[in-house]
């Protein structure tokens, strides 16, 4: 199927990007939050970004116009009447995400590719909550989304071959490289990045060094762009800790377990970058 209109749910730093990524594609995007007016500050953010890029030569005024032509503020869902591609991009919790696949589905055409964004659950889970599973599939962006080339596709067990290729044809217009990963917690990056990040958590809380220390070390050690504890400020330590908990619950094993340290930042609300604290102070 041909994807010309694309509903994105949720604005904030991935589904923000998810909309910029698919307009310079040329898509028609439609951007829904929970209200009009977080919609538009996620279009405000879009726009002080493509101005930057304007500003320091990356791109000309005009690919930035064109950009923010195909972005349309929506009220709710219920614009999605006539979307070719829903995707979701809500914060990773799974009752909130089998709400709104609900929600999305009732409102889209039956036609319409479903697709979530989240980096853990299952994909065949979610995609029971509709009347469409077949239309269900992982489509796993990497933050920041406009920087990061690459793009998870994750089948659920009933997506159909027609839904998958759409969705990677789709990705690849937005100038991504996809990878296929099996529908398993954490899929293959969070499957591997999060024990990283744990683990570098485990050290900062048992005293092997201080956070600029353990982030060095990564970055020199093993040729990390970003250190391990900087990286969990950058993806939100909430996030973090709702995706080792499903690591943990689904797959059963200690290793998985989140480190003591890590619940208690998020439970103090130092949840990194955009609360201005996590183990850095911003």
């Amino acid at each position: 199927m041909a994807i010309r209109k694309i509903g994105v749910l949720g604005t904030g730093q991935m589904g923000g990007g998810i909309c910029q990524v698919a307009a310079a594609a040329g898509y028609e995007v439609l951007m829904a939050d929970i209200n009009i007016d977080i919609a538009k500050k996620g279009l405000d953010a879009i726009k002080k970004r493509l101005d930057g890029a304007v500003a320091k030569g990356k791109m000309d005024a005009g690919a930035r116009d064109a950009t923010l032509a195909k972005l349309v503020p929506v009220e709710s869902m219920a614009a999605f009447k006539d979307v070719d591609l829903a995707v979701e991009a809500a914060t990773e919790n799974m009752a909130l995400k089998l709400d709104l696949f609900k929600k999305m589905d009732a409102a889209c055409p039956d036609t319409a590719i479903l697709a979530t964004n989240t980096s853990s659950i299952s994909i065949t889970y979610i995609a029971a909550a509709t009347k469409r599973p077949e239309k269900v599939v992982g489509m796993h962006f990497m933050n920041p989304v406009p920087v990061m080339k690459l793009v998870e596709i994750i089948r659920g067990l009933a997506t159909d071959d027609a839904t998958y290729e759409a969705t990677i044809e789709a990705a690849r217009k937005m100038g991504k490289t996809c990878v296929t990963a099996k529908d398993a917690p954490g899929f293959i990056v969070n499957r591997i990045l999060l024990p990283l990040i744990n683990e570098a958590v485990f050290t900062l809380q048992e005293g092997l060094g201080t956070p600029e220390d353990i982030d060095e070390a990564i970055k020199l050690g093993l040729n990390h762009p970003m250190g391990p504890l900087a990286l969990a400020d950058l993806i939100g330590l909430d996030t973090c800790l709702a995706i080792a908990e499903v690591l943990h619950t689904k797959l059963g094993e200690d290793k998985y377990r989140p480190c003591p340290l890590l619940r208690k930042y998020v439970d103090a609300g130092w949840l990194g970058k955009k609360t201005g604290r996590g183990f850095y102070k911003y």
